[in-house]
């Protein structure tokens, strides 16, 4: 088994990759070089049935033959490993087309495009990788997005054939797709095996469970509720291609590094998009609008585990995995969006193994996904009050007030310090390639009724007007509707309903917050807080 090089490896910005030599394998008998760093800026678009690529430089790259090549490698190649596709003259500036092949064996749809040129009887590559930024160009589902509100709220899947997410007025909603479970054919013979043909191959589909999923979806858009999807990467010993190589090593973790390092953990994954985009496109089974790839990914053994410690390695093998949901997601979607996510955990410059800050890993993920094309990624945060299990955050102690605050330098972003993150956002390197602020969802928000309902509501009222007064921010969404056993014995009684069903007093807070009637409730949140003016507490953007 061959594991790929990390190709990308940032450093103050700057791309550089490691010098590897192989004989043949790129057509005219000449040798392949990875070139210590990239010559060339890239990019890949498709414009119809084909993809452009352009390439461009400050000055003309040098060429035995005059000439320079365009290469079409799978995305966990180092090397060029393929034939030339097209060439055209060495120039600062030249232009390859070459047929897009979508949904063939010969998809160039999951491609990274290299430029090459003839240098002393070798292929050197002129750039680390470019991919296609425009698969929206492609998609068959053009279904506009749910905007109703961005109250949100994670449901509880045993009440969904009742009324209470109606009463509620819940406008958003997350669940988790656990990939695994999905996958496979179907033993209860009430629900066929799906068989989904995508580039050249069958791949199946548990009906049983993606019947759940529709059922769940379904019932949420008809009820006009926005949808978001975490896309998890569970190990349950049935598809070990989708675990990456360096994640098998035995460690215990929840959920796993997606398989960018080998062609069928790749196969999978671009598959697996495709489908799930293509079912909750409005295709009767709902409608998915948003969707995020992995769970708190900043904390890499607790979420996303691979054996890889250098935070930018990291990021890049993270970063492919976006890659494959994104073009097939958005080739199929075109108004969906696409979320990395992180935790709460901002700039604490922590030197636990295996925990990055989330600052840095949106840095090093944005300097890797612009060197290899810009596309319209967006951010998933988990701003929940430190510590977790007090919900009056207002009346913590020095220590905690500490880490939270007003500044980019803040060690933690909460939602009581969220512009923090969301001005961050506003940098113009960060900005999405159409130069706005990407969508920001704070897609897990958590309160304890530990210390007391009362206090689980008035800090509910408090995350939900910064959430309301934040434009950058297009949802909030709760945890949880109804209480877990296994939380509240580590003190998160995040619930607004208890096990049994019967509502805290948070219940109606939520339910009002963002009607005529919020006025009374949110009266009660500041005697609660002990404060006179919203604007106390409260940071517009």
């Amino acid at each position: 088994m061959r594991f790929k090089r990390s190709l990308r490896i940032l450093a103050a910005g700057v791309l550089t990759a490691f010098v590897l030599v192989i004989s043949g394998g790129a057509g005219k008998g000449a040798e392949v070089v990875m070139a210590a760093g990239g010559s060339m800026n890239v990019a890949a678009a498709i414009s119809g049935d084909q993809v452009n690529v352009t390439a461009s430089a400050a000055s003309v790259p040098a060429s035995d033959d005059g000439m320079l090549y365009l290469f079409a490698e799978p995305i966990y190649s180092d090397t060029i490993t393929t034939s030339a596709l097209a060439s055209a003259p060495a120039g600062g500036n030249a232009t390859f087309t070459t047929p897009l092949n979508a949904n063939s064996a010969d998809s160039r749809l999951f491609s990274k495009f290299i430029v090459a040129a003839v240098q002393g009887g070798q292929y050197v590559p002129l750039n680390t990788g470019a991919y296609i930024v425009n698969p929206e160009a492609i998609a068959n589902h053009t279904v506009g997005r749910t905007n109703a509100g961005k109250k949100g709220l994670l449901i509880d899947p045993a009440k969904l054939s009742g009324g209470e997410m109606v009463d509620l007025g819940v406008k958003q909603a997350i669940y988790n797709i656990p990939i695994s479970n999905i996958l496979g054919p179907t033993t209860n013979g009430s629900y066929p095996t799906i068989n989904y043909s995508f580039n050249g191959k069958t791949y199946q589909f548990n009906g049983l469970v993606v019947a759940e999923y529709d059922n769940i979806f379904k019932t949420m858009s008809d009820r006009g509720i926005a949808i978001t999807a975490a896309l998890l990467n569970n190990n349950d010993g049935r598809f070990p291609q989708m675990i990456h190589p360096l994640a098998r090593d035995g460690s215990p973790c929840p959920y796993y590094a997606f398989n960018t390092a080998e062609p069928e953990g790749v196969e999978y994954i671009a598959a697996t998009a495709s489908f799930l985009a293509e079912r909750y496109s409005n295709q009767g089974h709902g409608k998915v609008d948003n969707w995020v790839i992995g769970n708190e990914v900043t904390a890499r053994v607790e979420w996303n585990y691979i054996n890889i410690q250098d935070l930018n390695a990291y990021v890049n093998e993270y970063a492919e995995a976006f890659r494959l949901f994104y073009n097939g997601i958005k080739s199929k979607n075109a108004n969906a969006n696409v979320y990395i996510c992180i935790d709460q955990q901002w700039d604490r410059n922590r030197k636990e193994i295996g925990k990055y800050d989330s600052k840095d890993l949106i840095d090093s993920f944005n300097l890797n996904i612009a060197a290899g094309g810009n596309i319209d990624w967006g951010l998933a945060c988990h701003p929940m009050p430190l510590p977790l299990t007090w919900a009056p955050y207002w009346s913590t102690g020095a220590y905690y007030k500490n880490l939270v605050k007003h500044n980019v330098g803040s060690a933690y972003v909460t939602m009581e310090n969220i512009e923090v993150l969301t001005d961050y956002m506003c940098r113009p390197e960060l900005l999405s390639p159409n130069g706005q602020v990407r969508s920001i969802i704070a897609s897990e928000v958590g309160y304890t009724s530990s210390q007391g309902e009362d206090m689980q509501a008035a800090a509910f009222v408090h995350g939900y007007l910064q959430a309301e007064n934040n434009q950058h921010i297009d949802a909030f969404i709760l945890s949880r509707e109804t209480d877990v056993p296994g939380e509240i014995a580590q003190g998160l009684a995040f619930g607004l309903t208890n096990v049994d069903g019967s509502p805290k007093l948070i219940y109606d807070f939520y339910k009002n917050i963002d009607t005529g009637n919020a006025g009374a409730y949110t009266e009660q949140a500041k005697a609660l807080m002990g404060i006179s003016d919203w604007s106390q507490v409260i940071t517009a953007r």
